[in-house]
């Protein structure tokens, strides 16, 4: 898999391409959005899928969602989904632990197996 070295959102978080930065975590707009809000979620810390995510203490992986919810408050997002793909046949591209916060219309007629393809497939 990727190396923090070779790896894209680590890049972007080097660049400090990103919206919002707390806790080491940070908000990055997805380039290719598929709502009209498509945030992407990433720790600073490199694990290349969810499927590591034990490798987080649990008080750091708290914090991640804590900070996924605040960047939606921050946003002013009411309603939102919030995605994770998880490996190539699931669609994941860039093998970085990420999020997808993805509002700012009405989601409710798109399946969510639907909505993560869509998310990801164009990364």
């Amino acid at each position: 898999m990727m190396t923090p070295t070779d790896c894209l959102f680590c890049e972007l978080i080097r660049s400090g391409s990103h919206i919002r930065r707390d806790d080491g975590f940070v908000a990055i707009e997805d380039i290719n959005p598929k709502a009209e809000v498509h945030i992407l979620i990433v720790p600073e810390r490199h694990i290349d899928t969810f499927r590591q995510i034990g490798e987080f203490p649990p008080e750091e992986a708290l914090r991640m969602l804590e900070f996924i919810a605040e960047t939606a408050k921050a946003l002013s997002l009411e309603d939102y989904r919030v995605l994770c793909t998880v490996g190539p046949s699931a669609g994941q591209t860039v093998f970085h632990l990420h999020w997808h916060l993805l509002g700012g219309r009405d989601l409710s007629g798109r399946l969510p197996a639907l909505a993560l393809v869509e998310a990801e497939g164009e990364e």
